[in-house]
């Protein structure tokens, strides 16, 4: 399994980003095999951490033609910088 980590710096989030991060998180879940998505936003930054079964997923969701649209809308206009980490994950455990 593989971690994604995506941490940004925002600017202005306005109704237009709530729907596009609504519609590519629910099509990471739904068509590219993302197995759990969570985000959080607050003091002007975002991060968000999303779960997959291997890099092949991950590869196919970095260039999928949605994804790289909102990548461009991102950077032009709702964030001031970004990193994005991913990881396999060695171990997972709970209570």
């Amino acid at each position: 399994m593989y971690v994604v980590i995506f941490r940004a710096e925002t600017g202005r989030i306005d109704a237009t980003y709530d729907s596009l991060a609504r519609e590519l998180r629910d099509l990471a879940l739904n068509e590219f095999g993302c197995l759990r998505f969570e985000a959080s936003c607050e003091a002007g930054v975002e991060i968000a951490v999303s779960w997959w079964p291997d890099e092949d997923a991950i590869q196919r969701w970095r260039h999928h033609p949605r994804h790289l649209e909102a990548q461009r809308s991102g950077r032009a206009a709702w964030y001031t910088s970004y990193d994005v980490t991913v990881a396999q994950v060695t171990r997972s455990y709970g209570h």
